[in-house]
């Protein structure tokens, strides 16, 4: 069974905050996207990029790791205690462990230096096209999933034993396409594709860490799942809410 769901538009400009201790990497990352139109701002410190989210409202940030005083893990944790905007890590470790952590703090995706311009350009597109997920239409807007769970499409949020839960871009979009597929098992490089995009598909990581986020979000027991189910290596499955309860799977 499907859930029809609305598609996604958006607009082609954004306003993109580039935070960077180097004048030489902001200057070549600036030119690359206003030749693609965008409209950059810039940041040198962490603290100053806080405080130009607050007042310049970026569509997405670009955001340093290695900076002094203010690191760019510290000032994304610090950035997501009121702002639940799209962020790119710049990062020039390579190794896992630095690349979930970014995740796990609350970024969108990364990019490892030295990157080039089309692999940037295709990062952010790719990151701008998750943020951009339109809401439904007025009389699908809060889908009801039993006498706990709700999902507000308008919002994008999930309300929890009557209790409003806001979900980050990348989150709602992953939940849309579980819910648009109610029923039927979404295997790993689907999701990948179509809530990462294309170039996502062997990032598998992706799926269990934001899998994991949304669990701790609408399940009673994250450890014992009775919504996202795990259809061991093939994929995740939303249960069928319009037909009798499953038992629990993790």
């Amino acid at each position: 069974m499907t859930v029809k769901l609305p598609r996604s538009h958006q607009r082609d400009s954004k306003r993109i905050l580039v935070v960077d201790d180097e004048p030489r990497m902001i200057g070549f990352i600036r030119m690359n996207l206003e030749l693609e139109g965008h409209q950059v701002v810039e940041a040198h410190s962490g603290i100053e990029a806080l405080e130009m989210v607050r007042t310049m409202l970026p569509d997405l940030v670009l955001l340093d790791v290695m900076m002094p005083e203010l690191d760019g893990f510290e000032t994304l944790r610090m950035l997501r205690e009121f702002s639940s905007i799209p962020v790119i890590m710049l990062t020039a470790k390579g190794q896992e462990n630095d690349k979930v952590y970014g995740l796990e703090l609350g970024a969108d995706d990364y990019v490892t230096k030295p990157f080039g311009p089309r692999e940037l350009s295709s990062r952010i597109k790719a990151v701008l096209r998750r943020a951009d997920m339109p809401s439904t239409s007025p009389e699908q807007a809060v889908l009801k999933i039993d006498e706990r769970l709700s999902v507000d499409f308008n919002r994008r949020e999930v309300i929890v034993n009557g209790q409003h839960i806001k979900l980050r871009p990348t989150e709602y979009r992953l939940l849309y396409h579980l819910i648009e597929n109610v029923g039927w098992t979404v295997p790993h490089d689907q999701l990948l594709a179509k809530v990462w995009g294309y170039e996502y598909r062997d990032e598998a990581h992706y799926v269990r860490l934001y899998v994991n986020y949304l669990r701790e979000k609408i399940e009673e027991d994250p450890s014992h799942p009775r919504y996202i189910l795990t259809e061991r290596g093939v994929g995740y499955r939303f249960i069928d809410f319009k037909r009798k309860q499953e038992p629990n799977a993790t």
